[in-house]
């Protein structure tokens, strides 16, 4: 599974709500020195991108500073009105409020995911439980609460239309979940909480992106590489020149616990110490390991949920999701996991059967998967990976192929400017212009991976759109695309064309928001929906009309041959079996972590892996081939935002495999059909619930049988026909 990053590395909490980004009035002292710092005053770029050639890191503290500064005195005006409370003098006013720290807060933040060093990761650590303060001293105010329940308990009689409605609900809601009704012992306890969880968050981020980085495989020769092809080898001698290691190659480690090279390299005991290295990050006993602080975070959050009247942190956070309770997530992943299990031993077993024909004497272990499974979808289906990347080069995939569709089915045109500055020689920029000519957002491109970069992929938002504030989307995408050397192109691999098409599904999500209010702008909605548009997305990569318009040869143009995308498509569900068992691995690790019911129970450090492999061991994921996608100490999404959260890829899977469907039904790549789905459901951010939403686009409720059929869980003839709950079923159900 693709996933976005969670990135906000707890400075996204600093403002009262989702980005405000209106312009305020604010204190006198406000005005002084406008021009000294760029993030003080408005960017007089197009549509507010950010001023990267300006902005220094010395920049960050006193705009950190200045902006809670601001929003404090904002705050205090709105819960110190003598006025009585009206939606106007108390929601949107917080709405409107924290301008300067949503600025410097939002651009902080995306750096530090993208293009991170020293001085911002001291930031980081240093700003990260003062902005948990500045939240707290936000959402415990008694007088700003007292406001908002009034308006809360009035909300039918204020006139307002659903949208407004909406906003005061979650605003009222947030301030309860943030703990507005606790008495002040409690509360105090809720900061200093908040404020380690904080800190603690920051540290494993960094621990995460450190250890991956002192990890890389060094390798001397170029015999040991056998397999690899070409263009990696020249990626891993690029590596090894930017560690100073000339003459030799690097390995870098990717996100996930399975590393993309294993897939080629025929020395086995360099695919080992590849997989060994992936498998034993942040839990080696050095200064990046992470176990203590999991130890640490979970008991926090355990602790906190229970404050607030939850039975465990799973319930806390689900009760915010479409999920609605961990029961529901329990029955959904415990019924796909069997399946998936006994797929991905039949899948092992038809490996092993390979081994034991080449008299390889060993039994299959996880740094061995790719490698056989390779070979039997090379046996099956006769075609390698290797042979679809000549027609997968990056530009013609992005150009030619995503945006290509994004023209067919929503009428958008991209042009690239070169005048805008950018944090990174590799990022590029677009203007993006809707079906009328007039501009919809500016999308930013951010494809290689580098040692500043965090792992996995990623959107996120520079600017939201908002009818209030008059804002326009600036949005972004990044990879980890494994840079080639220059002059030589960069061939994508299958995986990574998909994830480019998954990500510019959320960036879609973005630029195509059109509320009234930042809080529902783009992607703010619940973390098991979010995923649902961008996997969508994923559907127009290998779309006959799509794959022919970019899978061209890079060098002579040609395109790809039927034949060979005959057998791309015939092998869509090859290795499902692993796919899903090792994301399944990491989703039901994530919850057994967020069910603990009590602080007891949760383990020390030095009981963390112990209590990983009773985990999986109690699910049924304890197939040694297949270890979860990622293991407990590298799991950077459950130390935030995913956080009793990993489940929702899947989740959102099960609308989007029946959206798929529903988009095939009616004609599949037409303007027709991507106008609706803008309309009814990618324009609506979180404005609307969000099944709700998903009713609107389909006409209906969703149901299970794609999916299954999708992840070949269950032959097509024996899906499943439990249907999840409408959005009008109160019962405590939630999806199967």
């Amino acid at each position: 599974m693709k996933h976005r990053l969670a990135l906000a590395v707890a400075i996204a909490l600093a403002t009262a709500t989702a980005p405000a980004l209106a312009q305020t009035s604010t204190p006198a002292s406000s005005a002084v020195n406008a021009q000294a710092n760029p993030f003080f005053s408005e960017s007089p770029l197009p549509l507010h991108y950010p001023q990267f050639d300006k902005i220094k890191d010395s920049d960050f503290a006193p705009a950190f500073d200045r902006g809670m500064a601001d929003q404090k005195a904002e705050i205090e005006a709105i819960a110190n009105n003598r006025a009585k409370p009206s939606f106007e003098n108390t929601i949107i006013a917080m709405e409107m409020s924290g301008r300067i720290l949503t600025r410097a807060a939002t651009v902080f933040g995306n750096l530090v995911g993208a293009d991170t060093n020293d001085t911002r990761d001291k930031l980081d650590a240093e700003y990260s439980p003062k902005f948990a303060a500045h939240r707290d001293a936000i959402y415990l105010n008694p007088k700003l609460f007292a406001r908002v329940k009034a308006l809360y308990d009035t909300r039918d009689k204020l006139g307002l239309d659903a949208e407004g409605v909406r906003l005061v609900e979650r605003y009222y809601t947030d301030f309860v979940r943030a703990g507005a009704n606790l008495s002040p012992e409690q509360q105090a306890r809720l900061k200093a909480i908040n404020a380690e969880l904080a800190s603690l968050g920051t540290q494993f981020s960094q621990n995460v992106l450190a250890e991956k980085n002192e990890l890389a495989v060094v390798v001397d020769t170029r015999e040991e590489l056998a397999g690899l092809p070409d263009d990696q080898v020249a990626a891993a001698v690029e590596a090894a020149k930017a560690r100073h290691l000339d003459g030799k190659y690097v390995l870098p480690l990717m996100n996930f616990s399975q590393q993309p090279q294993e897939t080629y390299l025929t020395n086995r005991a360099l695919r080992q110490k590849l997989q060994d290295a992936s498998l034993s990050r942040n839990s080696r006993g050095n200064k990046y390991d992470n176990r203590e602080i999991v130890s640490k975070v979970v008991k926090l959050r355990t602790e906190r949920a229970q404050m607030l009247g939850y039975k465990d942190y799973a319930s806390y956070a689900l009760a915010n999701e479409t999920a609605k309770n961990p029961e529901a997530v329990n029955a959904m992943l415990g019924k796909l996991a069997p399946a998936a299990v006994a797929n991905a031993r039949k899948e092992a077993a038809e490996m092993q059967a390979i081994i034991d024909k080449e008299g390889g004497k060993f039994q299959l272990q996880s740094w061995d998967w790719a490698y056989y499974a390779e070979k039997v979808r090379q046996a099956k289906f006769n075609f390698d990976e290797s042979q679809l990347k000549p027609y997968l080069e990056l530009d013609n995939v992005q150009q030619n192929g995503v945006f290509y569709a994004a023209g067919k089915l929503y009428g958008l045109t991209f042009k690239e400017r070169k005048d805008l500055p950018v944090y990174h020689d590799d990022v590029r920029v677009f203007d993006v212009f809707d079906k009328d000519g007039k501009q919809l957002a500016i999308f930013i491109s951010d494809m290689y991976a580098r040692s500043s970069k965090q792992g996995g992929a990623w959107m996120n938002s520079y600017v939201d759109q908002s009818a209030l504030t008059g804002f326009v989307p600036v949005v972004a995408n990044h990879l980890n695309i494994p840079k080639p050397p220059a002059g030589q192109p960069t061939l994508l691999t299958w995986d990574e064309v998909t994830t480019m098409f998954h990500e510019f599904g959320h960036a879609l999500h973005g630029m195509f928001s059109n509320v009234k209010y930042p809080y529902f702008s783009g992607t703010n909605v619940p973390r098991d929906f979010v995923e649902y548009p961008s996997q969508v997305n994923e559907m127009w990569a290998d779309w006959p009309e799509v794959l022919a318009n970019y899978a061209k040869h890079y060098q002579t143009g040609a395109p790809m041959p039927k034949e060979l995308l005959d057998k791309v498509l015939a092998s869509s569900k090859f290795n499902q079996g692993f796919t899903t068992t090792e994301y399944l691995g990491a989703a039901m690790l994530d919850q057994r972590w967020h069910q603990l019911k009590s602080v007891n129970e949760v383990p020390n450090a030095d009981g963390v892996m112990a209590f990983e492999a009773e985990a999986l061991k109690k699910d049924g994921l304890d197939f040694a081939p297949v270890p979860p996608r990622y293991r407990t100490p590298y799991f950077s999404h459950i130390m935030g935002g995913y956080a009793a959260g990993y489940y929702a890829y899947i989740w959102s899977e099960v609308l989007d495999a029946d959206s798929v469907e529903w988009m095939k039904q009616n004609g599949g790549l037409t303007r027709a059909n991507g106008d609706h789905f803008r309309d009814t459901l990618l324009s609506r951010g979180g404005s609307k619930d969000a099944l709700a939403l998903f009713h609107d686009f389909t006409g209906r409720d969703p149901y299970i049988e794609p999916l299954l059929e999708r992840r070949g869980l269950v032959e097509p003839s024996k899906a499943d026909d439990t249907t999840p709950p409408s959005d009008a079923d109160k019962g405590d159900q939630g999806k199967k």
